[in-house]
């Protein structure tokens, strides 16, 4: 596949319609993590336009951060502190409409105003999260959830 976009406008979930295949089809076959990483946070920034898009990965005891798209980010997240932080321990998806009110919210960005978090799990294990911040309040939703989640499973 030619590494082009076609962004549709219209409804949430006709925008991930849309783009899933799209990038099913930029991993499929890639074997560097890395690689379809970028990718993944280049073609989620590209469609929705929010504030930052980006992977962490679990290295030892710290969220690490990964291939991103989006104004500068923190570098390293202990378990269990910030949204990032919090979705690790859980091992679950958090959306949080207003990270002002998140306990210890880790401010990398005052622009970011929700925040949707999504861990990659593997065998159970969390190895990563993906991380999207926008700019608006209460952004994220249980579309984004499902779909989000589907994107991670493919990693």
């Amino acid at each position: 596949m030619a590494e082009d976009l076609s962004i549709i406008k219209g409804t949430k979930e006709s925008q991930y319609e849309s783009l899933l295949p799209q990038i099913k089809a930029l991993i499929t076959g890639e074997p560097d993590l890395i690689a379809n990483l970028a990718n993944i946070a280049g073609a989620l920034k590209e469609q929705f336009g929010w504030l930052w898009v980006g992977f962490y990965l679990v290295k030892q005891d710290e969220l690490v951060l990964g291939p991103f798209q989006g104004p500068v980010a923190c570098t390293r997240i202990r378990k269990g502190r910030g949204v990032c932080g919090a979705s690790w321990a859980e091992a679950q998806t958090l959306i949080v409409p207003d990270v002002e009110a998140f306990p210890g919210h880790i401010a990398c960005s005052s622009l970011s105003r929700s925040e949707i978090v999504i861990p990659l799990l593997q065998n159970g294990v969390v190895t990563g999260v993906l991380d999207v911040d926008s700019v608006a309040l209460n952004e994220f939703d249980e579309t984004d959830k499902r779909y989000l989640e589907e994107i991670v499973s493919w990693i």
